[in-house]
């Protein structure tokens, strides 16, 4: 086992795609396997010494920044086990690139349908975050690929469960149970819970707060026969919503929504954006052959009911026209990054999703409040599950406290609509005020004593999902 303690030797591990400042350890471990892990965190358990667990440093809400204590980092735990043609599953570490994986699975014909859009991110912080990215839209988010989870719990014990096996949360004496409900809407943020839960979905979003996960087994598919992509363009953005709202009712592998300023961004990468677009969706399509040219003309039809341009759509057809057309989707992200390393300033983003009956409704919202607020914007994301993350850019100080409001204000819009403050990046440290908002004082309280069951001495993602004060009104009830 690999310990490091020199300060500038491990400040990169400080950092994530938050962009939260602050950061500190004692060291950083890295353990050779999970034998190693396990003496560490019994010993961590005793000492009741903090640990974070770090992965990619993909993550949007500073989850794997360590504020005290240690960082345990899963980067050995770096191996693709098995790929099962017979069981449709593979089986891999927890370190193991999201982008790896999905080639791996690949080239033996397989197909693993999660689909995040940072594609360096570890499985395993995939797993934390139940994260999904664009084509959740058809396959669900990562919970929905999750058969068998191996990790080691805070006191150290190395613990395995299957999916199907079920606690009886209440009745059992570990799990206390939790009277909080979770919106029917995509979601991730907190711990999952439910009538008949299996009990491996409690691991899954837990955000390194309940266990450290350190192998996971995962369904796959077959490899579509193609997949058929489309940017359709729009002069009203009130266009690109009704075309999603119809594309809704088809069998399309992703819908995807930009803003006219996500389209700016855009357009610095390719000339091609035509200039007068105030909208954009990109979809695909999974295609066998056999029905190939009745779902492209259908797709032609409904372009054409909505106002666009055929002229200005663009269509990809093979594998490597489609991973352009990606490409081109995850530079939204790139340049939203590359302002933040500009200005200095941390950019604010929103995760809400609704139930689509309420989506309309909040869209006007976004548009009436973003434009009154003068502050630099995008809006992107994926709009088939009814899930758009709002992105503000400050640039000074004043422009960030009231981002912070601004980011406050839809979030509440959000909840009162029955939508969740985190579809697919979790709550991690960053957005802790927000599960309150969506729980109330008591769900959140409820969250916490779950964790005391599993986690007694608080030491595993201490400051992720809940604030100290939770914790301390956890640990005396």
């Amino acid at each position: 086992m690999l310990i490091k303690r020199d300060q500038n030797s491990i400040k990169g591990y400080f950092e994530d795609s938050s962009n939260l400042k602050g950061g500190h350890a004692d060291s950083i471990v890295i353990p050779e396997n999970i034998e190693e892990l396990s003496e560490f965190v019994k010993k961590a358990n005793r000492d009741k010494l903090p640990i974070t667990v770090s992965g990619g440093g993909t993550s949007t809400t500073g989850s794997r920044i360590p504020f005290g204590g240690v960082v345990v980092s899963l980067e050995k735990f770096n191996k693709i086990i098995d790929i099962s043609t017979d069981r449709m599953s593979a089986v891999a570490q927890s370190g193991v690139l999201v982008e790896d994986f999905k080639n791996a699975c690949s080239e033996k014909g397989l197909f693993y349908a999660s689909h995040p859009t940072e594609r360096s991110a570890f499985l395993g912080g995939t797993i934390s975050t139940n994260a999904s990215g664009a084509r959740s839209f058809k396959y669900g988010p990562t919970r929905k690929q999750v058969k068998r989870l191996k990790m080691v719990l805070p006191t150290g014990l190395i613990f395995e469960i299957e999916r199907g096996q079920t606690i009886l949360i209440g009745k059992d004496p570990v799990i206390p149970l939790p009277t909080y409900k979770i919106p029917d809407v995509k979601n991730s943020a907190g711990y999952f819970a439910g009538e008949g839960t299996d009990y491996i979905d409690l691991f899954i979003g837990q955000e390194g707060t309940l266990s450290i996960i350190t192998e996971a087994e995962l369904s796959l598919s077959g490899m579509p026969y193609k997949i058929f992509s489309s940017f359709v363009f729009f002069k009203d953005m009130r266009d690109a919503w009704s075309f999603a709202a119809e594309a809704r009712r088809s069998s399309a592998l992703s819908i995807e929504y930009f803003d006219v300023n996500a389209l700016r961004l855009l357009k610095a990468k390719n000339d091609n954006v035509p200039p007068d677009a105030k909208g954009a969706i990109f979809f695909e399509q999974e295609l066998t052959g056999r029905d190939e040219e009745p779902i492209i003309d259908g797709w032609l039809k409904t372009i054409a009911r909505h106002n666009a341009s055929l002229d200005d759509t663009w269509a990809a057809m093979t594998a490597d026209e489609t991973e352009k057309f990606n490409q081109f989707r995850y530079a939204i992200p790139e340049a939203l990054n590359d302002i933040v390393r500009r200005t200095g300033m941390r950019r604010l983003s929103t995760d809400i999703a609704v139930p689509e009956k309420n989506l309309t409704e909040l869209m006007n919202f976004y548009v009436d409040t973003l434009t009154a607020c003068g502050i630099d914007h995008a809006v992107f994301g994926h709009i088939g599950e009814c899930h758009l993350h709002v992105n503000l850019l400050p640039k000074n100080e004043m422009e960030h406290r009231r981002s912070k409001d601004i980011c406050m204000t839809l979030i509440k819009k959000g909840v009162s609509l029955g939508g969740t403050v985190s579809a697919e990046h979790g709550i991690g440290k960053t957005r802790r005020e927000y599960l309150e908002v969506m729980y109330g004082r008591q769900g959140v309280v409820e969250m916490a004593r779950i964790k005391k069951a599993l986690d007694p001495n608080w030491i595993l993602g201490l400051d992720n999902i809940f604030p100290k004060e939770i914790l301390s009104m956890a640990d005396s009830a």
